[in-house]
């Protein structure tokens, strides 16, 4: 699977930005989905997945209540929409596959085999 991650920005804190990762190649609609995120000397954390029909999701505690995941298999994208945003939440965020997960969401890096190229989020307070 090739993904593309799109739709970073500025804004200034309490603002929305909404996150989109177009897939191709291979198989699209099976695996588990997530988006990482990576702030400057920090490490890459997990930030949000959904599994395969959209009935099943998982949030970092710090993030829960303020993003939401979705997909829509048809258009093979995933989407990361972000409201009520915070200076911390500024990093490049990633959006990656875990090829080898359909129903269950796993949350380390290791665990997803296919990334995108990551997409700038700066908040300003």
């Amino acid at each position: 699977v090739q993904l593309q991650a799109s739709g970073g920005g500025s804004v200034q804190a309490g603002g929305s930005l909404r996150l989109s990762c177009a897939a191709s190649g291979r198989t699209f609609s099976t695996p588990v989905m997530g988006w990482f995120r990576q702030a400057p000397g920090k490490e890459r954390e997990f930030v949000a997945g959904i599994v395969w029909t959209g009935s099943s999701t998982s949030y970092s505690d710090s993030v829960k209540g303020r993003f939401t995941i979705s997909r829509d298999n048809a258009k093979n994208a995933v989407y990361l929409q972000m409201n009520s945003l915070k200076p911390e939440d500024t990093a490049l965020y990633y959006c990656a596959a875990d090829s080898f997960s359909t129903y269950r969401i796993r949350t380390r890096r290791t665990d997803f085999d296919s990334w995108g190229q990551g997409t700038q989020v700066t908040v300003s307070s």
